[in-house]
């Protein structure tokens, strides 16, 4: 992309080479797969230099060993575990991300393609899936047993989340636009479901916790978590992740408090986090990322559309 604006301004083109620092490896792609956040790049929201190559998720062959590979999305997360140091970034952000047939990543972002997944499967893995591991588990604790609703299916985070938690054992109740999507969600292991088109959606949620008095997490990767909490039993925890729908919220201060909630902050995660998911992944007990649909490399601009579009459930994929 030369400039920042609508889908059109992705085009493809040609560019140098990419060459390695030290410590750093080429990467072949098989696939590269969207986020929201290429979205927002491609917007100007990360005021990427220009031109510039997006694309965050990729999974493909390392060109000095032959190993299959996925990539880990985090550069320079850091050696906090609790949160990413300063010079923290999503590759894509400044460095030429996935939008490609090669790319450069730091050595200590790379780990062994997951054994039966498919390329686009691998690729549409790193980000939604580091992020819904560190949501869920690093920073909520769900433990088996445990409800969780997860506001908004269809998303890639949505989706990862459902089967993360499921592996975990938990409970899951989902929300989302329509009806078709909760199908869906039921078909890959929703308990229950409810539509959150309708304004009484959080009391209606809460009414299918199996306590009775809300769930014990709540996942929240749109940012409406003013209406979540509401479905939220007394100590329970909320998992907030996005905000593609809304950026503020008014709360109820003292409700809040008295209610013993806990607010929990996330983004991403770091090598830690992506080993504990790949550590899961390798058990069996995660289902393969939902793909619904590929592009040609050729036509980001139109796999950026069809984002945007929203009607889609699961994730969008380029393959050069």
């Amino acid at each position: 992309m030369s400039a920042y604006g609508a889908p059109e301004e992705l085009r493809p083109g040609r560019i140098d080479e990419p060459v390695p620092q030290p410590g750093w490896v080429t990467v072949e792609l098989r696939a590269s797969a969207l986020n929201w956040h290429d979205v927002l790049v491609r917007r100007g929201q990360y005021r990427s230099p220009l031109p510039h190559t997006p694309g965050a998720d990729g999974a493909g062959v390392r060109i000095d060993t032959g190993e299959e590979v996925v990539i880990l999305p985090s550069l320079f997360w850091g050696d906090r575990t609790s949160a990413p140091s300063p010079n923290f970034e999503i590759l894509g952000d400044r460095t030429p991300g996935t939008y490609a047939q090669r790319v450069c990543v730091p050595e200590q972002c790379l780990a062994p393609k997951p054994i039966g997944f498919s390329w686009e499967e691998s690729a549409a893995l790193p980000l939604a899936g580091v992020t819904s591991y560190r949501a869920l588990v690093t920073r909520a604790g769900l433990c088996a047993g445990e409800s969780l609703l997860i506001v908004g299916a269809g998303g890639g985070i949505s989706t990862m989340a459902l089967s993360l938690a499921t592996a975990l054992g938990a409970q899951i109740f989902v929300t989302g636009s329509s009806e078709e999507k909760l199908e869906r969600a039921r078909n890959s292991g929703a308990a229950g479901t409810v539509l959150h088109t309708d304004d009484d959606w959080p009391l209606r949620a809460k009414e299918l916790a199996p306590s009775g008095d809300g769930f014990d997490v709540i996942l929240d990767p749109v940012g409406l978590w003013d209406r979540s909490v509401q479905a939220l039993r007394p100590g329970g925890r909320i998992v907030v992740l996005g905000a593609n729908v809304a950026e503020h919220v008014t709360l109820d201060v003292r409700g809040f408090f008295f209610g013993q909630y806990s607010l929990l902050g996330t983004t991403m995660g770091g090598p830690g986090d992506f080993g504990g998911l790949l550590d899961l992944v390798a058990t069996g007990a995660v289902a393969p990322p939902t793909i619904a649909d590929t592009f040609p490399l050729d036509d980001a601009a139109e796999a950026h559309r069809r984002l945007e579009s929203g009607g889609q459930f699961g994730k969008l994929v380029l393959v050069p």
